[in-house]
């Protein structure tokens, strides 16, 4: 069953590739940004306009912190959907990692408890290095990283991760601890397409982000993109995409450097997205990423009904 639902998600991934429009042709397909380090404000607002991009999820960069985003977030919280770091590349936070220092839970703890942040991320627990960004390899399974699932359990809020495939035992370990935690991982990690079918096979609580993987070259490595030739998807990934649509999600991992390259990040997003099939689309484009943001509803209670 499982090979035939591949090979039909293969087929129809394939004549959708063949007979999406091009960008420049059709008006933009509303997407939800997973993945935007907010540098510039005013940059965002103006790319989210001009490419159809309805909200996006924003966390710090190199010129913000967590107080400037939730700030951003408090004056457009129609557009802005905040998420809290404490990630290891902040010098502040970097030692009470390498400490495991329960004081650094604390910190996030109370952030999260002013209700501000919807979200827990980018945590760079392992990373290569590139420029502006320490290398970090912290253990994926360590108790500090454990702390923080945690405490994305107690505010029911997701957490998105920054972990290299190096490090997989480590991080599925912790997935599989916890199950009930809904784990956002920030451009699927880089992996190779069988990598990810097996992560997603195996973690229910997974979600793979795909920011950084529909441009057309990625300048770290050449097989980091999901293009085959700068323009069309592998149908191999289409295939995968099309048989669980439920479990990704698109970002363009903006940092505002400069307008010219976040709209190429939005336009690849949008390349990707007329690839997908009607039924995928809307899934891979939005309602998944809505689906990890909304926090659950809690159940009312029965009424007993009063005696007559």
């Amino acid at each position: 069953m499982n090979k035939l639902l591949s090979l039909l998600a293969l087929a129809t991934a394939v004549t959708w590739a063949t007979t999406a429009s091009s960008a420049d042709e059709s008006p933009p397909i509303p997407f939800i940004d997973a993945h935007v380090h907010l540098n510039d404000e005013g940059m965002q607002l103006e790319l989210m306009q001009r490419h159809g991009i309805e909200q996006a999820v924003v966390f710090w960069g190199r010129h913000s912190d967590n107080g400037s985003v939730a700030a951003a977030a408090q004056r457009q919280p129609e557009r802005f959907i905040p998420f809290v770091s404490v990630s290891p590349e902040r010098a502040a936070y970097r030692q009470a990692w390498a400490q495991d220092d329960p004081r650094l839970l604390d910190t996030l703890d109370a952030l999260l408890a002013s209700g501000r942040f919807r979200g827990i991320g980018e945590i760079s627990v392992t990373h290569f290095p590139s420029p502006g960004l320490p290398e970090a390899d912290f253990d994926p399974n360590g108790a500090t990283l454990r702390g923080i699932l945690g405490l994305a359990r107690k505010h029911r809020v997701p957490v998105m991760v920054h972990a290299e495939w190096t490090r997989l035992r480590e991080f599925s370990a912790l997935l599989a601890a916890f199950p009930d935690v809904p784990v956002i991982w920030a451009h699927g990690g880089y992996t190779p397409l069988f990598v990810a079918q097996r992560m997603l096979d195996q973690h229910p609580n997974l979600t793979y982000e795909l920011s950084a993987r529909t441009w057309p070259v990625h300048p770290r490595s050449p097989d980091y993109t999901l293009l085959r030739d700068g323009q069309n998807v592998w149908p191999q990934w289409l295939a995968l995409i099309e048989a669980r649509p439920e479990r990704f999600i698109v970002g363009t991992d903006a940092s505002h450097r400069s307008a010219e390259s976040e709209a190429m990040k939005a336009r690849s997003v949008q390349n990707f997205l007329r690839q997908l099939s009607p039924s995928a689309q809307p899934l891979v484009a939005r309602v998944n990423l809505l689906r990890l943001v909304t926090p659950p509803q809690e159940p009312k209670p029965l009424r007993t009904p009063a005696p007559p």
